[in-house]
């Protein structure tokens, strides 16, 4: 991150109101890399019964021995973004309905956080697997003011970054569901700052934008668009434009399959050099007619 962008980051962590409450501690080992795949057929249908032979993980070119392999459904920490900006008026109804529906996806073992933002990003929930007390969460959210999108997507990095697994057992996916429907107004932090830190994660994100069709022909969203579309490209996740708030409960039930049915991989890479450079990640499914999608890749150890 660059100079300005640390004094960006710096100034946003002061803008986010965060409850006090003790976080879980748990810690990783750094050699593995850790991929959460996804696989589909040409059908769009996600396969979950291939083997680790089927599976194949190029670093740089380069292939790798995977040490690691789960296809059962691991635990995940999961941060939720709503877009509370004074737009959402009048959809907050059916946002807050289709967050609920999502929420109650998650597990006992899994952790879930709540993110509001509008000019200012708010941590209404810290990492609980108290569904109800996620569900009152995503209740008590109200519409107003301009909106901080990119903000809230940092914030929900650090918060991710602070959870920690100290067995294999307690190892979880992490990812970001992030739901707007306008223009990023009131953020500190830039485009290029927050997808460097991204790339740095093991977060997938996923993007949702909603657009009205008047709406699209209104106003120009290459920009805006074209930053949620590589923040979920570049991590492993997707990104969604629905054009009515009623198709949002269907938008996040996709995001819910996909979660359920990804593989955990791990490798330990065979660069052994220490520099800190990016390195690009492929990985292949060996059945005809899949295609398996992770994070574009990662930077080495220093």
């Amino acid at each position: 991150m660059t100079a300005a962008g640390r004094a960006l980051a710096a100034a946003v962590a002061l803008a986010a109101t965060v409850p006090a409450q003790q976080l879980p501690s748990f810690r990783a080992g750094v050699d593995v890399v850790s991929l959460s795949v996804t696989v589909t057929d040409a059908s769009g249908r996600y396969v979950t019964d291939l083997t680790p032979d089927q599976l194949s993980i190029l670093e740089d070119g380069v292939k790798q021995d995977i040490t690691y392999f789960n296809r059962a459904n691991v635990p995940i920490a999961l941060s939720l973004l709503l877009d509370t900006s004074a737009s959402m008026e009048d959809k907050m109804a059916i946002a807050r309905k289709a967050a609920v529906g999502f929420a109650r996806r998650l597990r006992p073992q899994d952790l879930g956080q709540l993110i509001g933002f509008a000019e200012r990003v708010e941590v209404i929930q810290t990492f609980t697997s108290d569904q109800d007390a996620l569900e009152r969460a995503i209740h008590k959210t109200t519409a107003n003011g301009s909106t901080a999108l990119r903000n809230a997507v940092y914030i929900a990095l650090k918060e991710l970054k602070k959870i920690r697994a100290t067995t294999a057992q307690e190892i979880r996916r992490q990812a970001i569901v992030v739901f707007t429907d306008g223009d990023d107004t009131a953020s500190l932090i830039g485009v290029d700052d927050l997808l460097d830190l991204a790339r740095r994660s093991e977060t997938a994100i996923y993007t949702i934008a909603l657009r009205s069709p008047s709406e699209i022909e209104a106003r120009a969203w290459a920009e805006t668009d074209f930053s949620l579309r590589q923040l979920a490209q570049q991590t492993g996740g997707r990104s969604f434009f629905p054009t009515r708030i009623e198709d949002l409960a269907g938008v996040y039930e996709r995001i819910a399959d996909e979660l359920a049915t990804q593989y955990v991989v791990g490798f330990v890479s065979k660069n052994s050099r220490r520099d800190g450079a990016w390195r690009k990640l492929v990985v292949r499914a060996d059945r005809e007619g899949t295609a398996a999608r992770t994070r574009l890749g990662y930077y080495g150890p220093k």
